[in-house]
């Protein structure tokens, strides 16, 4: 009943409702399975479609069981509340969220001085949805510098070529082919699993962008060797002025190294390490959604890659390949830099690498296998059958273990070692001493009925049957 004397003029008006504000038809619900690959023709209550997504994402492997992933799968409870907070915040929006943008500044400040920029106060970077993102950014203003460098001597027919080491993450393949650029790769030799120093060097030439040093390899945990890889350059450049430029992927380790082995020179204390990325959502211990570039001044970034726009109130610089994103991850990782500090993040790390050395320890006391990396880099670890084992391989052993919940990938090396098929195992924080110790119980609960099968004939399977590397390389 409406109130003696109110305009009735309105009468007749339809509110402007939709189903967010309104109950669904509960009957509906109860009557009808919903399609799962095309739009129902009803609404469903929010508890009834709640329920529907919980109990398909309940069959999903336990994440903390995910000893593939590289990637943050448990932050404490107040962080995650203050990505609940930030979450309808759009990051790209700084005239709206001026706060938000300066804790992006801010954590770009605390990177730039924990990894040794000249003037962390001069150095320049942003916050990416992963270290994807950061490496194509990275790639991108070293191609531009290059082509800037060539002048009206850059011929049509030139094409820029960037060196690696053939264990890189697939993303530098990705921007190799986007963009243009040759890729020259320097293949694993022997019982060298990364980048040799010399082999980089003699790759390169007057149109050699840069070289990627990888701080971590995701194949083995390894650490290149970036110092000597500098010193190479260096050596190139007084015998042909070639001036090549060094980005450093710290996907993993430039959030390990700065707290484990301070005395590792990797970082802007070399002055030919022009750019370093990481992923936040790694060892920067936020939920995944957050990777951070950094230069080590602002001429290291062309500015003709940046961007300025005016329609979300007012006049912004961007340079990123995705606009519009959540500040939520942002707001985390301000949150664990606040919440650890230097000795926090140097307990985390260096309790993440005790357990990946006591793991490796484990393993090797078993007998069955060899290691080739011992965790006492990144907080992970390959290892391979021994070479008397014939009953199994690798694969069987990442397949049998999934069994048991374990999700520890098998995969086959690329070339020149395609001979050679590891496990590995990625030690984070949240994966405890305790679920190492069952991890290794349920592996030598295992090893009886693996040694008592028929010998394989000598045909590996292949690599897409338990894990294909390059396609899982999560940034």
């Amino acid at each position: 009943m409406s109130a003696a004397g109110e305009d009735r003029s309105g009468e007749g008006a339809r509110l402007s409702l939709n189903p967010f504000h309104l109950a669904a038809d509960p009957a509906a619900a109860m009557l009808s399975v919903p399609p799962v690959s095309r739009l129902s023709a009803h609404s469903l209550p929010p508890e009834v479609a709640r329920r529907i997504v919980h109990d398909e994402v309940m069959l999903d492997g336990n994440a903390r069981q995910n000893l593939a992933t590289f990637v943050t799968t448990w932050m404490e409870p107040e962080g995650a509340a203050v990505m609940a907070e930030c979450r309808d915040k759009n990051l790209i929006d700084k005239d709206e969220y001026p706060r938000t943008a300066e804790i992006e500044r801010r954590c770009v400040a605390i990177l730039a001085d924990l990894w040794h920029a000249p003037d962390a106060d001069r150095a320049v970077g942003c916050s990416t949805i992963g270290s994807s993102e950061a490496c194509m950014l990275a790639g991108m203003a070293m191609k531009r510098r290059w082509a800037h460098r060539q002048g009206d001597r850059y011929p049509a027919s030139a094409r820029p070529n960037l060196v690696m080491g053939i264990n890189v993450q697939v993303c530098w393949e990705k921007f190799c082919d986007y963009w243009e650029v040759e890729p020259r790769l320097v293949p694993m030799e022997g019982e060298r699993f990364h980048l040799d120093p010399q082999a980089a060097a003699d790759l390169c030439d007057e149109n050699t962008i840069g070289v990627v040093g990888i701080l971590g390899s995701t194949y083995d945990g390894s650490y290149e060797p970036v110092q000597e890889l500098c010193a190479a350059l260096d050596a190139l450049q007084e015998r042909t002025g070639w001036d090549v430029p060094v980005h450093v992927d710290g996907a993993s380790g430039a959030m390990v190294a700065p707290f484990l082995d301070p005395d590792l020179v990797w970082d802007f204390r070399l002055e030919r390490v022009v750019s370093i990325n990481t992923s936040g959502h790694k060892y920067g211990l936020v939920y995944p959604g957050v990777g951070w570039v950094v230069w080590r001044a602002p001429e290291y970034l062309p500015d003709d890659l940046v961007f300025r726009v005016d329609y979300l109130g007012g006049t912004m610089p961007t340079f990123a390949l995705n606009f519009s994103r959540p500040g939520s991850q942002v707001a985390a990782q301000y949150y664990v830099f606040l919440r650890l500090g230097r000795e926090g993040f140097r307990q985390v790390q260096q309790a993440s690498r005790d357990i990946a050395t006591h793991l490796a320890h484990g393993i090797e006391e078993l007998g069955d296998f060899r290691l080739l990396t011992r965790g006492d880099q990144l907080p992970a670890f390959a290892f391979t059958t021994g070479a008397d084992v014939r009953a199994y391989d690798v694969f069987d052993v990442s397949r049998r273990l999934r069994e048991t919940g374990w999700l520890v990938p098998a995969y086959t090396y690329p070339p020149h070692r395609q001979d050679l098929s590891v496990l590995r195992i990625v030690c984070r924080n949240g994966f405890t001493r305790d679920l190492a110790d069952m991890l290794l119980h349920d592996l030598g609960r295992l090893l009886p009925e693996l040694r008592r099968q028929s010998p394989h004939p000598g045909e590996r399977p292949s690599p897409g049957t338990s894990f294909h590397h390059s396609a899982q390389r999560e940034r």
